[in-house]
Formats: structure tokens, sequence, C-alpha cells
């Protein structure tokens, strides 16, 4: 019997009550107004350099980016060999990677396997984490009040403060950086991610819809960050017992921590979701609940859109086998048959 804190067929159909605020999109249209002004205001833009690394087969850039309050930001761009530029008929596709919970991006030539499927990959720096694998180099200077340690109480008392108010906004802003990239096709978008990369994945994409234009796909695997007042209640790790072991302490913070977190739900960013989607889950799956990202799936107003099942699996879902059914389904939506 996989351990699954609901059954299969009724996770299918499962879309739980969470908490939507009002201010909602008037909140996030704001945000991603002010880190725009604060990058004009400042003057910084898109930078790459190319990247120090002994991989020749590919073409790899450093690329730095004003994100939330026009802070630096980091990511590498890793492109086919001859492609680092050229006319609109040659530009390619993008794939967009968002990274898992304390991981950094690592070393250029580490994560090639898109480029080596055709694709523009870019991967972006997680503002302050990277210490727990791949390494980081993109700093937070923004600091929180008291939180237990990791991210999801950094900055719990506001949304104004969260940590991940700043990642999704980089996130955004990643984006507007890659479209003015050369060798790159604008329209032709894809986001995704792994555990807190999926999370991500899934709120750039409501806000990149939003805010910035269409997407041609968006590919969470085994998302985090979605129906996080119910993920604390039924998850057996960390993450989402930072919540739990807050909230002992903070006895009577749950209205204020679950406000806060409801701007950040993978579920209300999902209903905003119209883009083709491909979903992974893990049955087995002790970190993300299957519930919380059933509750996501569920929520999207996409019509096109699948889940793959990975009953026997843990967190680390599908692995290389579930890589392969993504860049089958991107190719299907991109052109690239």
């Amino acid at each position: 019997m996989p351990l699954t804190d609901l059954p299969l067929e009724e996770l299918r159909s499962h879309r739980p009550s969470v908490r939507e605020p009002e201010d909602f999109d008037a909140f996030w249209a704001d945000t991603i107004a002010q880190a725009r002004a604060a990058a004009e205001q400042t003057g910084a833009h898109p930078v790459t350099v190319p990247a120090d690394t002994p991989v020749t087969g590919l073409v790899i850039e450093d690329l730095t980016f004003p994100g939330f309050a026009a802070d630096p930001v980091r990511a590498w761009v890793t492109r086919p060999a001859g492609a680092s530029s050229g006319s609109d008929d040659a530009r390619l596709p993008v794939v967009v990677e968002f990274l898992g919970y304390n991981g950094g991006r690592g070393r250029p030539g580490e994560r090639v396997a898109w480029a080596l499927a055709g694709y523009v990959h870019v991967v972006m720096d997680t503002r302050g984490q990277g210490s727990g694998w791949g390494g980081g180099d993109t700093p937070d200077p923004h600091g929180a009040g008291p939180h237990i340690g990791g991210w999801m109480t950094s900055g719990i008392d506001r949304p104004e403060d969260h940590h991940y108010r700043r990642v999704y906004t980089d996130a955004v802003r990643l984006v507007d950086a890659v479209r003015t990239l050369p060798g790159v096709d604008p329209d032709r978008i894809a986001l995704t991610g792994g555990s807190q990369g999926g999370g991500i994945a899934i709120a750039a994409a409501a806000l990149v819809q939003a805010h910035v234009g269409p997407i041609v796909a968006v590919l969470p695997d085994v998302a985090f960050l979605c129906d996080w007042e119910h993920g604390a209640l039924v998850a057996l790790s960390d993450p989402y017992q930072e919540l739990v072991r807050y909230l002992a302490v903070h006895r009577d913070a749950a209205e204020t921590v679950w406000t806060t977190a409801s701007y950040l739900d993978g579920v209300n960013f999902a209903a905003r979701i119209d883009a083709p989607a491909l979903f992974s889950v893990a049955l087995m799956d002790e970190v993300v609940p299957p519930r919380t990202t059933f509750a996501a799936y569920n929520a999207l107003a996409s019509t096109d859109r699948q889940i793959e099942v990975y009953p026997y699996n843990g967190h680390g879902g599908g692995g290389f086998r579930h890589w392969e059914r993504q860049v089958a389904f991107l190719r299907e939506r991109d052109g690239r048959r």
C-alpha cells in the first residue's frame, strides 16, 4: 500500500479550501511593479559574461539580473554549441529552472540535460540559499524577525516581509531578463523545477502570465509550497514542520501565519494558470504530501494538463525518467516535435 495521506482516487478530485486574500492580485501587481521601478531607478540591468568552466561542448554564461528591490541575482545560461546568438529564425526555446530547498546553482556545467536536448537552459540561484547542496552565489540582504531555521517562517509576520515574496519576484524578473537575451525565443519559454523549485515554477507561471506574457508550459515536479496550512498538518518532515515548530512556540500566531502563507500558496497561483501543465507526484513522499500537490494541480485553470503519478517513489519522484516525460510533453507544445 503506498504511503499516501488519501487514496489515489480521492486525490484526483481533492480540492481543499485554501485561504485566498481579497487583495492577492493587487499585492503581486504592486510587488512586481516595485521591483521593475527599482531597477529603472538604479539603472540595474541584466549582464552576462562567459562562465569559467572546462566545458567546451556547450556555451555557458554567468547571468546577473536585478531581482526584488533590484538586488543582484545570479543564474547560469547554458546553450547548445553554436547557439549563443543568431537570427530571429534561429532563436531557441528556453527552459527556466528553479531549485529545491537550500540548493544553489552550483558550478557551470553541472546541469546540462536541457541544453543537450536543444533548449537554452537558465537555472536561477535562490537568494539566501545554497548551503545545503549545490552552492549558492546570491545573498538575501533583507532581514526578518524571529523565525525557525530555514525559510518557511522567515518574515512570516507580514507577506510584505516574507522570503518567498522576494524569491517569487526574482523568478518573474528572471523571465523579464531572459526575454532580452540574444538567440532566445521570448514566445517559447517554459518554467520548471523540483520540490521548492516546483512551487516557485507554479508561482512564477501565474505571475509571468499576468505581468510578462504567455508561457509555453509549466512543469512542476513533486511541487512544494502548495496548501501550506494542510501541508503542515500532514507532512512528516521539514520544511513544512518548520511551521509546526514555530507555532508550537508562538502559540497565538496561527492566524497571522496562515494569512501570510495565503499570499504565497501555490494553490492560489495555480488557479491563475491556463498554460499547458505537466505535474508529477510521488505517493510515498514524506516531504511533500501528495494531497498538497493535487490541491494545486486540481486548482489549475489549464485545460491542457497532465499529472504523472509515481506510486512507489518518495520525494525523488520520477527522476530522469520523468525528465524524459517532460521533454516529450514540451516538444509537443513548442513546435519542436
